[in-house]
């Protein structure tokens, strides 16, 4: 029997995880007849089934008020825990509505219960789902205690209470063994893992004629060889490595080209990666004003492309990250069939490499090992083509739709048994 399903998270808009994932999810819901709505505080999915507060986004003025002084501080005033209460009471009531507009069966909290970038809301949900008894599915893509800037905080009350709560009718699920290992440890919340996944029944889109002069309007020659970083500039991604390994290469026809800027993380690590390329005679550039989240013309009459107009032009994936919860570019390469250039972040190492990829593997620093691997695929081309359809049958098995739904079907029955 089909069922109304709620998403609720503080932004369902652009392409972090949580936004792609939950269209994912809703995608394969779709598929056995379940119609999902949106409720959060920044939205680009229909309006007509959306539930779109501001006060919901992280980025609300309230919410950064309250934000800057529950962090990097162990003392609370009375003051900061009735704004807190009052904000959460007001989108509590907003669930009330949300649920009723529709006539939600379940929700599916979407990192909101995991990671306390948005704290009111947090409580909101947790006290809306134990008042209502509504049943749920929380997608926790990362929790507080994977990010240092959350180790120091006066709301570690609400931390125990809301993220994630313990809730007799919430299941949950995650996207990483660790993950689920440690919400077992810290919480006694048994879940499921589930991975992020990628539709590899459908091929991927070809170039048309939008995006056939790419190469020239990044300014690349049509034999260059196009190493794609596709990332934000941020130091965790480890793009730094990158720059070695085109440096390394030695060939004036490599160019490093990174997709997305620095974001609200400021740009000292921009201005370091900038200075490292020109000390190694790296050809880097940032293309971060061409990309966008859908295809439109810029104020100079350029056109914006998005990242899956870039991929198709590629030649090389550079994906030499410190840390991940999961690795969404990663897949989205080899949906591409890409060649990568991996480094083995954790998640990688027990998650991801048992799987069998065959990937151009760094561990930690870029070896001379590495770079003839890389030199092979830029010139052997029966090599790359081997690699990277070896690569897209192994994530279609495991990184694929069907794992997605079995998993939604399992935790769909056991909150209603066979009416599902």
């Amino acid at each position: 029997m089909p069922k109304n399903i709620g998403f609720i998270s503080t932004r369902f808009a652009g392409t972090d995880g949580v936004s792609l994932e939950s269209a994912k999810w809703a995608e394969t819901l779709w598929q056995d007849g379940h119609v999902s709505y949106w409720y959060s505080g920044k939205s680009d999915r229909d309006p007509n089934i959306s539930h779109c507060v501001p006060e919901a986004y992280f980025g609300h003025p309230e919410n950064e008020w309250i934000n800057r002084r529950i962090w990097s501080t162990t003392n609370r005033s009375q003051h900061i825990s009735e704004r807190i209460r009052e904000m959460a009471g007001y989108l509590k009531s907003t669930l009330y509505e949300f649920v009723e507009k529709y006539q939600i069966d379940a929700l599916i909290p979407q990192n909101c219960n995991a990671i306390p970038m948005h704290v009111p809301l947090g409580i909101a949900v947790t006290e809306f789902l134990a008042e209502t008894q509504i049943p749920s599915i929380a997608h926790h893509h990362d929790f507080y205690w994977e990010r240092p800037r959350f180790s120091l905080g006066a709301i570690k009350d609400y931390l125990d209470m809301a993220f994630p709560p313990n809730l007799p009718m919430m299941r949950h699920v995650v996207i990483n063994n660790a993950a689920q290992e440690q919400l077992s440890f810290r919480k006694g919340i048994s879940s499921l893992m589930v991975p992020n996944v990628f539709n590899f029944q459908v091929p991927p889109p070809q170039p048309d004629e939008y995006t056939k002069d790419i190469r020239k309007e990044i300014g690349l020659a049509k034999d260059d060889f196009f190493i794609l970083q596709p990332t934000r500039v941020v130091p965790r991604k480890g793009i730094e490595h990158a720059i070695k390994l085109v440096a390394m290469l030695n060939n004036p026809k490599c160019k490093l080209v990174i997709s997305h800027d620095a974001g609200d993380e400021g740009m000292d690590y921009a201005d370091m990666l900038y200075e490292l390329a020109e000390q190694e005679g790296v050809d880097l550039r940032i293309i971060a004003t061409r990309v966008g989240e859908v295809r439109q013309l810029n104020a100079e009459g350029n056109k914006i492309y998005t990242l899956w107009d870039i991929y198709p032009h590629a030649d090389l994936v550079t994906y030499p990250s410190l840390y991940e919860g999961f690795g969404n570019a990663l897949l989205e390469a080899i949906y591409f069939k890409k060649p990568v250039v991996i480094n083995r972040y954790s998640i990688f190492i027990q998650d991801i490499e048992p799987k069998g990829f065959k990937l151009a593997v760094m561990d930690g620093f870029v070896t001379s090992s590495l770079i003839k691997i890389v030199d092979k695929i830029m010139n052997d081309k029966n090599f790359c083509k081997d690699m990277v359809e070896h690569n897209y049958e192994v994530a279609n098995q495991f990184y694929g739709y069907d794992v997605l739904k079995r998993s939604l079907q399992t935790h769909l029955t056991s909150l209603f048994g066979n009416n599902v």
